[in-house]
């Protein structure tokens, strides 16, 4: 009889073991889940060593502690490729004049949208940020997100944006969720520069850009750089202008993203191609040629459904599109305080399955492999296969489809980031 391995954690017996395993998904391939029935995950500090039928698991492995998921849809921890995580105050009378017909971009011209939580949270001091964003980690966690992305992006001045840097790595270091920084100084014209978006753009070139570059050296030891991203958007930065800002990121060492045709197709997927940007986010209004484009490319194009949902905007990306042309596809809750207060990546699924016709498969992998390769870290995260983080979910049902075929609610019994119990608390 041969001796068997000892582990921290054994999750045996569940009904559905979705592993995901294999890499970010495109094509025909997009929605293989790695589906095994009665089936366990071996785990020890906090990685995972074996994934596979709970007979053959348990077989192998012996167990300091486990956990029956019998009756239980196992699943990789959810990640959230798009977030604007960091903001004081809300903007809810602003919905308030959405409903009544104003648009976005004119809530935005007349200094509201971005602009009013930029006034609030330039005036919040550092632990007032850290305080309110640690409750909506908490949410994000409990509907099983267990790594996120998190921009900066409400100070547009460099005092307060490396504020929001402060408050992220803080974050990062307590936890639970694993988070993921992106600068995005390029989020809109800040007052000081109205009207003049390319004197903008030359401050965020020559002297915001390597002022992070130098902070987050000084203070984040070996972490790899923040992505750099800009709104290549109408009222907000041109093309040309989103060329030079991703082009010094580039030359810096920053890796790259894009919010690219949310409103208007300015072609900034086809730049985001072209730089060689790790994603493309939002693309509700993106043209053929830029579809074409990054179905031939690595550049993972980020879907936001929660964002057309919360400004009643019936225009959403054109999903089935650009998996017909081998696009990476991911999602992301766009969480945000003027469009999309969403922490439950759970509807963001069952939205996606709705409104762009994901089936409840590619959902599944939109949300944890891909968005995992959307954020630059499938490496070690999105799926439940030997030698990566032991971050998973227990749903509190038989059958994973149904996270799209429920909404509103919260199907995670139990959410798990490293081995470690993070949900309920």
């Amino acid at each position: 009889m041969s001796l068997r391995t000892r582990v921290d954690l054994i999750v045996h017996s569940a009904t559905q073991l979705l592993t995901l395993e294999g890499g970010p998904q495109r094509g025909t391939d997009f929605g293989r889940l790695g589906l095994i029935a009665d089936g366990a995950v071996a785990i020890s500090d906090g990685m995972i060593l074996a994934a596979g039928p709970s007979k053959d698991v348990r077989g192998r492995y012996v167990a300091a502690h486990e956990l029956d998921a019998s009756g239980k849809v196992v699943l990789p921890g959810f990640v959230d490729a798009h977030t604007h995580l960091v903001w004081a105050g809300d903007r809810a009378a602003e919905f308030e004049q959405r409903l009544a017909g104003a648009t976005y971009m004119e809530i935005l011209a007349a200094g509201g949208g971005i602009l009013s939580t930029l006034r609030e949270t330039r005036a919040a001091s550092e632990d007032a940020l850290l305080h309110s964003t640690r409750a909506r980690l908490r949410r994000m966690a409990e509907h099983g997100t267990t790594t996120a992305e998190a921009k900066t992006g409400y100070g547009l001045d460099l005092e307060t944006e490396l504020r929001m840097l402060r408050v992220i790595r803080r974050l990062q270091e307590e936890g639970p969720i694993k988070i993921i920084p992106t600068f995005l100084g390029a989020h809109a014209v800040p007052p000081e520069f109205v009207g003049d978006p390319g004197e903008y753009t030359t401050f965020l070139v020559n002297e915001a850009l390597p002022a992070v570059r130098d902070w987050w050296v000084l203070n984040a030891g070996t972490d790899p750089l923040p992505f750099t991203d800009v709104f290549c958007e109408e009222g907000a930065f041109a093309p040309e202008q989103a060329r030079r800002i991703l082009q010094r990121s580039s030359e810096l060492g920053f890796p790259l993203k894009i919010h690219a045709e949310e409103f208007s197709s300015f072609g900034a997927a086809r730049l985001a191609v072209e730089m060689g940007a790790v994603s493309a986010d939002h693309l509700n209004r993106i043209q053929a040629a830029d579809i074409a484009a990054l179905g031939r490319s690595s550049t993972v194009a980020v879907l936001l459904p929660a964002t057309p949902f919360g400004l009643a905007d019936p225009t959403y990306a054109p999903a089935q599109a650009l998996i017909e042309a081998g696009a990476i596809v991911a999602l992301g809750s766009d969480l945000n305080p003027g469009t999309a207060w969403c922490e439950n990546l759970q509807f963001v699924m069952a939205l996606a399955c709705r409104a762009m016709r994901l089936t409840p498969a590619q959902a599944v992998a939109a949300a944890t492999i891909n968005a995992a390769a959307a954020v630059g870290c499938s490496d070690h995260v999105g799926s439940l296969e030997p030698g990566k983080d032991a971050d998973f979910v227990l749903l509190e049902v038989e059958d994973y489809r149904h996270i799209a075929y429920r909404f509103g609610g919260n199907l995670a019994a139990a959410v798990y980031r490293q081995g470690k119990r993070i949900s309920p608390g």
